[in-house]
């Protein structure tokens, strides 16, 4: 005979899914790694590090809290990669409970008005403004009157501001989203902080380090691949392609003597260790295809 759960819901429980957005650079994958409280994003200064939708999940008594980091509305070099990544903005927005505009603080371009364009008018939007801890911005009466101008731009459910960098003030963040989302049940197990599986974190690792080691020299249409990911006796082996578009481009990628591209790994492992909490050999190689970041097809082969 079945049997119905008859586990208590927990009164005024409240979940949902919250979508992160804003221009590049605003610092959303530092400030959605704050708020889950470990690192499920990738991070660098330079733009468009985030390629794919990733979901980092804060739980705690009163709420769970699921965050959709999204790639930086791209406004610039068209092609049928920043097409896509621009898409990946549009679809994660459409189907959550709350959006989170990120701007930064005293600065509003014509590039956040085009990512406001992209928001749903049914959902509530709260405006966060980050990198409240530089410059003038530290100015409480310079900072509020910023806020005043920018709120002439949409009618935003709410303001906070934020330091993502130094995680100032992030708990107020969780609390005024809260009454926002609609009462349910948690979606996720307490003990989860992202939905994505451990062959994607080590691809997103290798990837950070890759933007962090090479920085200005990093090839624009540049991308990581796992081409293999097995689970043996406490240990993973992992096999992870970088793909660039030009012969010339993969010897920036391995430095002299192919020192820089062992650096790479090799920090790339030990953070997967940390992360997985196993042993992990890692074998990291650079793949040569020639327009891939203009072939959708391929763009779909690689989930993006």
């Amino acid at each position: 005979m079945n049997t119905l759960d008859t586990t208590p819901l927990k009164p005024d429980y409240r979940s949902g899914f919250i979508a992160i957005v804003g221009r590049p650079n605003v610092g959303k994958s530092t400030l959605m790694n704050h708020l889950v409280g470990q690192k499920v994003s990738i991070t660098s200064k330079k733009a468009q590090t985030t390629r794919h939708k990733v979901n980092g999940i804060y739980t705690d008594d009163t709420a769970q809290l699921v965050f959709v980091d999204t790639p930086g509305f791209q406004t610039h070099h068209r092609n049928a990669l920043n097409d896509r990544l621009n898409q990946n903005v549009t679809e994660a927005v459409a189907g959550v409970d709350v959006v989170v505009m990120v701007i930064e603080a005293l600065r509003f371009t014509d590039a956040d008005r085009e990512v406001l364009k992209q928001l749903p008018r049914r959902v509530p939007v709260l405006l966060v403004v980050n990198k409240i801890d530089k410059g003038q911005a530290k100015d409480a009466a310079t900072l509020n009157a910023f806020i005043d101008q920018v709120r002439t731009e949409y009618d935003f459910a709410g303001v906070e501001v934020v330091s993502a960098k130094h995680g100032l003030r992030i708990a107020n963040l969780i609390e005024d989203l809260k009454p926002m989302l609609p009462e349910g049940i948690p979606l996720y197990p307490e003990d989860m902080v992202t939905d994505k599986s451990s062959r994607f974190l080590a691809m997103e690792i290798v990837r950070e380090k890759l933007f962090r080691y090479l920085g200005e020299e990093l090839p624009y249409a540049m991308n990581v691949e796992v081409e293999q990911f097995e689970e043996e006796d406490g240990l993973y082996r992992i096999y992870i392609a970088v793909l660039v578009d030009k012969d010339s481009q993969k010897g920036i990628l391995i430095g002299k003597g192919g020192e820089k591209l062992k650096k790479i790994s090799t920090e790339a492992r030990l953070d997967m260790e940390k992360l997985f909490d196993t042993k992990v050999f890692l074998k990291v190689w650079v793949k040569v295809k020639s327009g891939w970041a203009d072939d959708i097809r391929f763009l779909r082969e690689l989930g993006m």
